[in-house]
């Protein structure tokens, strides 16, 4: 009781502290302008003697000094992005596609040590991460595998396609078009939850989440394919299809899945990749890459 009181004390003190400093900022014709504290100014206000010289220290003041932070913040951000975008173009399309598998590998072993809970709540999307504000898993989920076989496949499709896409449009490319499709994989994903849970709440489960590359590598891959249509392309490593067909093949498959209700392969985040290749391509095609 004597400690919760004593701290009760020191907050009213400092809260006294700071009002009567507060109040002696204001002026008082009575009392001459030197009796202003200067340290909450990072120079000594002087006298004024007209309104007009008034104005120039209240406006004048400030605006160069948020000019000097202006300044030094847009040379700090410069320096940044120079900085990263040196680093990125030493990489060659190998490395960075070698940097996003073992950034996939890393996350799916951490799912054998790290708490459930905790991998959830950061490598996963669903309704309830992004109604507690981790926003962050609209990316991470697209690093997170827990079954063998689904980053096995997802890999392969982010290797092959993946060198093809760097080696035309360069590592900076591939990276972004990567967070591309993972950010609209989970947005098609969100909103077909968010539909689901209007029209059919007797079946959609409030918890239910996605995870996977999936998105990500179909706009890679369909981005490749939009731009090659006619290439030949060899469906489980044997089958030659034309590459339109297999894209065709693929879109189709997933919208399939969004009108049956398949709950163990999600068409919408699919879908939100072949967006994002979409888009990639039009904008190829129109040279704003």
């Amino acid at each position: 009781m004597q400690q919760q009181s004593l701290v009760r004390k020191l907050v009213t003190q400092t809260r006294n502290h700071f009002i009567f400093h507060s109040h002696s900022l204001r002026h008082n014709p009575s009392q001459p302008c030197h009796h202003i504290p200067t340290s909450f100014l990072t120079r000594p206000l002087y006298p004024f003697h007209s309104r007009q010289s008034m104005s120039t220290t209240l406006i004048n003041l400030p605006t160069s000094y948020f000019y000097r932070q202006t300044f030094h913040s847009n040379q700090s951000s410069n320096f940044y992005q120079r900085a990263w975008r040196s680093w990125i173009h030493r990489l060659t399309p190998f490395d960075v596609v070698l940097g996003l598998i073992g950034a996939n590998v890393a996350v799916f072993l951490l799912w054998r040590i790290a708490d459930e809970n905790f991998m959830i709540n950061n490598f996963t999307i669903s309704l309830d991460n992004i109604k507690s504000g981790r926003l962050h898993t609209m990316i991470t989920n697209a690093f997170s595998h827990t079954d063998a076989g689904h980053i096995i496949s997802n890999m392969i499709g982010l290797y092959f396609f993946g060198m093809n896409i760097g080696r035309n449009f360069g590592t900076d490319f591939l990276i972004k078009l990567y967070l591309a499709g993972a950010v609209g994989g989970a947005v098609f994903y969100l909103v077909h939850q968010a539909y689901k849970a209007q029209t059919s709440k007797l079946i959609w489960r409030p918890k239910e989440l996605a995870l996977g590359a999936s998105a990500a590598v179909n706009a890679i891959m369909l981005l490749d394919i939009f731009l090659s249509p006619k290439a030949t392309l060899y469906l489980d490593f044997f089958i030659p299809v034309p590459a339109i067909l297999l894209g065709v093949y693929l879109i189709g498959k997933d919208m399939l899945r969004i009108l049956e209700g398949d709950s163990h392969i999600s068409g919408a985040t699919h879908m939100g990749g072949a967006a994002v290749a979409a888009i990639a391509w039009a904008r190829v095609r129109k040279g704003r890459f």
